[in-house]
């Protein structure tokens, strides 16, 4: 149980739209404020107007210190792995819901219904993914080895009203005890000893790796949050082919925010995935929508046509994928189902002679070309004092080629300096689409 005396509450009520290092400098002027608690109250309250909107909404909802609050999930990427719910819930709405646990048919030919039964959250953490994630089960197990953590968790989950078991445990310890579930999600912390950054799933606590066949004897499916500095051919490398059957890249307003792996379902142990694993590259607006790509990648057997430099010179569209795709790196499997043609094997850009609306990123209309000649380069960029500067496979940096250009940042001009198939640098001028 948190207890906050009158005079904390009310202060943090009075002063939470307020700058809290400004408010520090006041504390002998409130001697019976619990300062730091009310200043991560604040601070968190602040930050949740943006990350967290429903629980900032909502009245008694106690933040974390900083850190637990900088490192979970937003709002928006915890609706992103919800899950399908019961005929008889009756849900929050979620802007893309995944089907990270694919219902079961009816045994009448009805419609499908899922186990649901038992969901386990083995690195609770402030509860974001738990409380969205957990939604569709009948039971809902917290564990979490922070007992302040526990505490704030089991405050919040009642003022938002969800019912849910909260447990002060080691992960693993409570995991190697604990009975079958139908889900067993976890987000390793990703900090070592001295508080430094780890991305390597070895070097996370837990370690997936020493414990994944405990996990797929205990779980019929596995959800893990990574790092989204990860590279997603290793965490398959490591975790195995058989363990591993979906990825999902994350991007929220085009930053990559998470790698979430689906785990072996069915409590049969590692085993082949038929058809490989599946690739879901999602990018969300924070505004509403999103862009998703699925796709199983397989090794490049694609003849794709490398546009020479001359039939850019007509009236063409340029296309930059979006974060997730970028992460993903299945640009051959984009070319081909989008019918667009990309500039070099390496620049990552794409062009095509009619406009596709429904290709997940930025899409631009070129109106020029240049080459990087001086004098060729002045004519192409007459009337221009300010563009924004892309950069792909270009041996400039951006600061390097504005500096060159003189061209201040900004307008609704964007240049994209990148490099033919046949090796030549070029500058492309464009305007996004409608």
């Amino acid at each position: 149980m948190v207890q906050i005396s009158d005079a904390t509450r009310q202060f943090i009520s009075d002063h939470r739209t307020e700058d809290t290092r400004k408010l520090a400098l006041q504390t002998s002027r409130f001697p019976d404020v619990d300062m730091p608690f009310a200043l991560d109250q604040i601070a968190g309250w602040q930050a949740a107007r943006t990350k967290l909107p429903s629980w900032a909404a909502t009245d008694g909802i106690i933040y974390p210190p900083h850190l637990s609050m900088e490192q979970c999930s937003s709002e928006l990427t915890a609706r992103y792995k919800d899950f399908p719910k019961r005929p008889n819930d009756n849900p929050t709405p979620s802007p893309s819901r995944t089907e990270f646990a694919p219902p079961l048919p009816s045994p009448r030919g009805g419609s499908p219904k899922r186990p649901n039964t038992r969901f386990v959250d083995l690195t609770g953490g402030f509860g974001v993914d738990f409380y969205w994630m957990s939604q569709g089960f009948q039971e809902r197990i917290y564990v979490e080895q922070n007992a302040q953590l526990c505490a704030i968790s089991s405050n919040n989950f009642k003022r938002l009203g969800l019912e849910a078991t909260v447990v002060n445990a080691d992960a693993v310890e409570y995991l190697r005890t604990m009975p079958p579930a139908d889900v067993v999600y976890l987000d390793p912390a990703r900090r070592d000893a001295h508080g430094g950054r780890t991305y390597g799933i070895a070097d996370c606590t837990p370690n997936i790796l020493e414990i994944r066949d405990l996990l797929t004897a205990k779980a019929q499916t596995v959800v893990i949050k990574l790092s989204p500095m990860l590279d997603w051919r290793k965490a398959v490398q490591d975790l195995g082919e058989g363990f591993v059957q979906e990825i999902h890249i994350v991007s929220v307003d085009n930053e990559c925010k998470e790698l979430v792996v689906q785990g072996v379902q069915g409590g049969q142990g590692v085993q082949g995935v038929q058809g490989g694993v599946k690739m879901v590259c999602v990018n969300l607006f924070s505004k509403g929508g999103e862009e998703r790509f699925e796709v199983n990648p397989q090794p490049s057997t694609l003849n794709l046509s490398l546009p020479s430099q001359g039939r850019l010179g007509g009236v063409f569209f340029l296309y930059e994928p979006n974060a997730s795709i970028m992460k993903a790196g299945c640009f051959d499997e984009i070319a081909a189902y989008y019918r667009v043609s990309p500039l070099a094997r390496n620049s990552h850009l794409f062009v095509s002679d009619t406009l596709c609306n429904s290709f997940p990123g930025r899409r631009f209309e070129i109106v020029g070309i240049s080459s990087m000649n001086k004098k060729e380069l002045r004519k192409a960029l007459a009337g221009i004092e300010q563009a924004n500067i892309t950069v792909r496979n270009f041996p400039l940096t951006v600061a390097e080629l504005r500096k060159r250009l003189k061209l201040k940042e900004g307008g609704d001009v964007y240049l994209f300096a990148t490099t033919l198939a046949q090796g030549e640098h070029v500058l492309i001028i464009a305007k996004k689409t409608a």
